[in-house]
């Protein structure tokens, strides 16, 4: 079964080809209906029959990047229909002047225009709208249909069974259209067990992680009434530590400061969501990805000589597999197979899982690598298929995953990323048996932070620390 963000990355890429395909089916119908009523006029369609294409190649592009700017990809739960029309509407008149002007800007540096009437045009727009329109009206009725099989679905908790909590309660069961599945009550007044409105309380709020993982929540909606802002930052901290989106119910909302926090809405009941990551937006996720797929598949590239030589290395100076796998956490709590060059002694686990500088069970091809960081280029690997990132949070051991999150508060914060080669807290010479709380801060600041530009800085001066050699605990 696909995880919930692999089924909301096919249902929004289900909605870019549905949009696409309308404006352009719109566009060529209604230059057929145009040909066929002005042919007796002289209308003429372009001599060299790639110019449509083109105009159709960027018309495409122009759509995607005015869609997405209106926020037609979002895929909120519960969004007005009557304001997605309005912003398919405006979205289309956009899309349509762009293209009339790259249009003309194509006859400006001598390539052949397409011709455009007033016939044509609002015939063109008319149609792209409907289609549009009708598209994700088809698309609606998939997504109804799919949550019925459960998926496309989100698990909920509710913090508070007072008034705040039950309207929240009441106003979810209205709408099974949704896809909510509300698994309980967090309450610190009512007695674990108690049923609700149809709704058992599973614990109390100081036991939120522990309900979190045991009822594999998706969301959590906080909706507490007579609370101190303490207490509400508390529980949002003890939240945010299980890689769950966080909603704030506005009976609440005077508790807290306008910093990190955006309105968001539940069709009927306004919710205050608590600041995502950076990377919780797909249009980043899709720059990040594109950076992650070019660097790794250049540098493999480039550098499967050197990774052969290594390979040849490490199977001459002892017996064993040339390269090392183990399980590491990355994204979302999720394990994944990290891949390396191995540089210990094949029994090296047996005595010890933590590597501290001159570790005895460290071969000495290995010591070169791990002191230039060569050990990590099958981890490129990993990249490519998509389990880590070229920059993110370094992975750790589940073992060691569990440990932190119990002595580091918003430790699990940092894996709302892929783990990464590299990262801010690596190039900052936070590595190997270093401070886990100083680690953790670097990696919380990029992860609440991140930019393209910002991946690309530590690409650069985890280039240049390898070339100036100040690989700082590298061992």
């Amino acid at each position: 079964m696909l995880r919930p963000r692999a089924w909301q990355a096919l249902l929004r890429l289900l909605l870019i080809v549905l949009d696409l395909a309308a404006l352009n089916l719109a566009t060529q119908v209604a230059y057929a209906l145009g040909a066929e009523s002005l042919s007796g006029a002289g209308f003429r369609m372009p001599a060299d029959p790639l110019t449509p294409l083109r105009l159709s190649v960027l018309g495409s592009v122009i759509a995607l990047i005015v869609f997405a700017s209106n926020g037609l990809y979002e895929m909120k739960r519960g969004a007005s229909r009557l304001d997605e029309a309005v912003k398919v509407l405006t979205a289309v008149s956009l899309t349509m002047v762009l293209v009339i002007f790259v249009n003309a800007l194509i006859g400006e540096f001598g390539g052949e225009e397409m011709p455009w009437t007033r016939e044509i045009l609002f015939q063109g727009w008319l149609l792209a709208v409907v289609a549009c329109l009708t598209g994700r009206f088809l698309h609606r009725g998939l997504i109804l249909i799919l949550r019925r099989f459960d998926i496309d679905t989100r698990r909920v908790l509710i913090v508070g069974a007072r008034e705040p909590g039950r309207l929240v309660w009441n106003t979810i069961r209205r709408r099974p259209e949704l896809g909510y599945r509300v698994q309980g009550f967090l309450s610190d007044t009512v007695p674990i067990g108690e049923v609700i409105d149809g709704l058992p309380v599973l614990g109390r709020t100081d036991h939120i992680r522990r309900v979190i993982r045991a009822t594999h929540a998706d969301e959590v909606i906080i909706a507490l009434s007579g609370r101190s802002s303490q207490d509400l930052i508390d529980v949002i901290a003890l939240a945010e530590d299980e890689s769950v989106a966080i909603k704030i119910y506005p009976d609440t909302f005077q508790l807290i400061t306008n910093n990190g926090i955006s309105i968001g809405d539940l069709r009927d009941l306004p919710l205050v969501s608590v600041k995502n990551a950076a990377l919780d937006n797909p249009w980043n996720r899709m720059l990040k990805r594109a950076l992650d797929l070019v660097v790794a598949s250049g540098v493999l590239l480039f550098a499967a000589p050197v990774m052969l030589l290594i390979a040849l290395a490490i199977r001459l100076e002892s017996r064993g597999p040339i390269f090392f796998l183990q399980e590491r956490v990355g994204l979302d709590g999720q394990p994944f197979w990290m891949i390396k060059f191995r540089t210990m002694r094949p029994d090296a686990e047996q005595f010890g899982t933590w590597t501290v500088q001159n570790d005895p069970r460290v071969t000495r091809v290995g010591r070169f690598l791990r002191r230039t960081s060569l050990d990590e280029l099958p981890q490129l690997i990993n990249v490519l298929i998509g389990e880590m990132s070229i920059v993110g949070p370094r992975p750790e051991q589940a073992r060691w995953v569990e440990h932190f999150r119990q002595q580091i508060p918003r430790y699990m914060r940092r894996h709302k990323e892929k783990a990464g080669l590299t990262g801010w807290a690596q190039v900052n010479g936070l590595r190997g048996d270093t401070s886990i709380e100083e680690r953790t801060r670097y990696d919380l600041y990029y992860v609440e932070n991140w930019s393209l530009l910002f991946d690309i800085k530590i690409i650069l001066r985890t280039i240049i620390n390898f070339i100036t050699g100040r690989q700082e605990n590298a061992y």
